[in-house]
């Protein structure tokens, strides 16, 4: 079998805060797929943000929920600097609102994680080529809501969009009232976890204060 020489093997960076899933697909891509190559991988959006940076791959195949912010969050801090890198979203999730705000963000396609190694490796070509790609569920949910046909599903808030789904958690308790201390119990996460997600949410709505957002909130029927 012919080897492909080095400047057609696609430079491929893993985004997920499953190490186990990362190994996994890590070996499924390199172990059978002569023209895709694993240059790294990260486990949070801070290690992503550096790693992508560094490395400069062709196509990130990008996690939508992680611990410290989602795919959307890597997107906002990398897309604008890399435009020549991919991103393509690999996911458990096919909540509209997660397909909707990584694609917002400029996500490449959207595919989610019972995809057989085969068709990922599929998938990574076709978004280096310049293909857009979604798992087949998802085609059509997409198309109707970009091309907003009438009956479509709505667009959705793009402002909304750019919340994790954590942090619409956080959002909608504080807007009940609930003290930073009720909200970490809530959501079995720590006081320190509850700053961090209002000072995310804070710092993406642009507003300065609980009030503004609990205002903002009700506004988007969020309480």
């Amino acid at each position: 079998m012919t080897e492909p020489d080095d400047q057609k093997i696609i430079k491929v960076f893993l985004v997920d805060d499953h190490a186990l899933f990362r190994s996994g697909v890590r070996a499924e891509l390199d172990r059978a797929v002569p023209d895709v190559t694993v240059v790294g991988e990260a486990g949070s959006v801070d290690e992503a943000v550096a790693a992508i940076r560094h490395h400069r791959p062709d196509v990130v195949l990008l996690d939508v929920h992680m611990p410290d912010g989602g795919g959307a969050e890597v997107l906002r801090q990398l897309r604008p600097e890399l435009p020549d890198v991919v991103f393509l979203a690999l996911s458990v999730s096919d909540a509209a609102e997660d397909v909707i705000a990584v694609i917002r963000a400029g996500a490449r396609g959207y595919v989610t994680k019972t995809i057989s190694g085969r068709e990922l490796a599929d998938a990574v070509r076709r978004v280096h080529a310049g293909d857009p790609v979604f798992s087949p569920r998802l085609a059509g949910f997409v198309l109707d809501v970009f091309s907003q046909k009438p009956g479509a599903a709505p667009p959705g808030d793009p402002e909304l969009d750019l919340l994790t789904r954590r942090e619409r958690d956080v959002l909608r308790l504080l807007a009940r009232g609930y003290a930073y201390k009720e909200i970490a119990g809530e959501l079995f996460i720590s006081v320190k976890t509850v700053e961090t997600h209002v000072s995310s949410v804070l710092r993406k709505t642009q507003l300065s204060n609980r009030y503004e957002l609990s205002r903002w909130a009700s506004d988007r029927r969020l309480v």
